[in-house]
């Protein structure tokens, strides 16, 4: 370190350089800069030392706290019947990941805007090779539309969205992050139940550890199937008496199949469509909470967006906006909300739904996706406290939009004559007298 200092000084000294704000002009000066330097210097060294000590012995309690909480995840298996061998040659060796902590809570500090959301996953790329896919394997998918119910491009599209066609199924060790997360407070029962149940997979099926890989949350296969939902709903579809959604495709699209079939899929209905709404629309019926049947809706003059009525049949519909009234309009379906119950979010379900139609030969939006600007978390929060100081409920400030901010701003939007379509565009922050960024 000292003579690293010298150096330094040496070269200031030889260079009168400027940019460092020193110009030397004596060695008496050189003398005396040299001590201010190895004394700084000093105490930087021991302050690096001293981070480093407490660092090494934050990571020995952390790994000691993990040891334990892996003791007793041992336990737990015994009570819950997974075998000795397994807990001695799996459960015992997990590694704690710190990576796995950091994603788990990790809140985006920007919101994604439909057009961002949609754009990267409803593909031309997507759309060919769902078609390619679909071709290759049209015998298989029309074996399990006659079985389950649900129409090929629908498990194409799912596959193409979960794991690009089986190309990325994750890369993490399963064990380990689901150990990582059930030693973790935030959501212990849940993560110690999903890995007891893989625990109870690899001992059924005689997987190796290392070949037991996914997403950072557990997530499985083709499919990217959480444990339960592979002990209760992934099937043997190519009849070798192992259920394996890592390394056999017909596991993977007739697994989707009967989960989406035990989701309630009704056969011969669409997921929902895109659709053209009036000029003078009142956004009076907006959102899942807005239930409604296809006639209410072709009586408001709701069209296909060929400008076509709507086929009136019997069944029922909710109206979205992911990017309010600038953006393309959607009715959603039964079979929507058995999409949501797969992936909880309306931008999901809409890009399953497009992929599949455009899978099977639909055109693109009528509407494309505006570019929108993203919002910042603090933002969104600062727009539900303004809402509820107006006397306008939207629950608890969290900076993400949700029904009831939605909900809350339509009100707050008709109440000041503006398009009540619940997305936060400029007029509405303006009224709100608050900054968009």
């Amino acid at each position: 370190m000292l003579l690293t200092v010298d150096r330094l000084v040496s070269f200031c000294t030889i260079s009168q350089d400027t940019d460092f704000g020193l110009v030397i002009k004596s060695s008496n000066e050189m003398a005396s800069l040299q001590g201010v330097f190895n004394k700084r210097f000093s105490v930087l060294l021991s302050l690096g030392v001293m981070a480093s000590l407490l660092g090494s012995s934050s990571t020995l309690a952390a790994n000691d706290e993990f040891s334990l909480c892996v003791n007793k995840l041992q336990d737990t298996a015994r009570q819950r019947g997974v075998s000795e061998h397994i807990i001695e040659s799996s459960l015992a060796k997990v590694k704690f990941v710190d990576k796995v902590i950091a994603l788990d809570g990790q809140q985006p500090e920007f919101s994604t805007s439909f057009a961002d959301y949609f754009e990267k996953r409803v593909t031309p790329w997507r759309v060919e090779q769902g078609r390619k896919y679909f071709a290759i394997h049209r015998e298989l998918l029309n074996q399990l539309t006659q079985k389950y119910g649900v129409p090929g491009q629908y498990i194409m599209a799912f596959w193409g969205l979960e794991t690009n066609f089986g190309s990325y199924k994750g890369s993490m060790p399963v064990l380990d992050s689901l150990a990582t997360l059930a030693c973790n407070p935030r959501r212990a029962e849940y993560f110690t139940a999903e890995l007891m149940q893989a625990l109870k997979l690899q001992e059924k099926y005689q997987f190796n550890s290392r070949d037991m890989v996914g997403s950072w949350a557990g997530a499985m296969g083709h499919t990217q199937f959480m444990p339960t939902t592979y002990a209760n709903h992934a099937v043997d579809g190519d009849g070798d008496g192992k259920v394996d959604l890592w390394n056999s495709v017909a596991d993977g699209l007739t697994s989707a199949a009967n989960f989406l079939h035990s989701l309630g899929w009704k056969e011969n209905e669409r997921w929902g469509r895109e659709v053209i709404l009036p000029t003078n629309y009142s956004y009076e019926y907006l959102g899942s909470k807005d239930v409604l049947a296809l006639e209410k809706w072709a009586s408001l003059n709701i069209r296909q967006v060929n400008n076509a009525p709507l086929n009136v049949a019997d069944m029922q519909a909710a109206l979205y906006l992911p990017a309010g009234h600038s953006g393309p309009a959607f009715l959603g379906y039964h079979n929507f909300d058995v999409i949501m119950r797969w992936n909880r979010s309306e931008f999901y379900a809409i890009s399953v739904g497009h992929l599949a139609d455009r899978i099977n030969g639909a055109n693109e939006l009528k509407v494309s996706a505006p570019n929108q600007a993203r919002f910042n978390r603090s933002v969104i929060k600062a727009l539900q406290e303004k809402l509820n100081q107006l006397g306008f409920d939207v629950g608890e400030p969290d900076g993400v939009l949700g029904r009831n901010s939605m909900a809350g701003l339509q009100a707050f939007q008709r109440s000041k004559g503006l398009i009540a379509d619940g997305y936060p565009g400029q007029s509405t922050f303006n009224a709100l007298g608050l900054p968009q960024s």
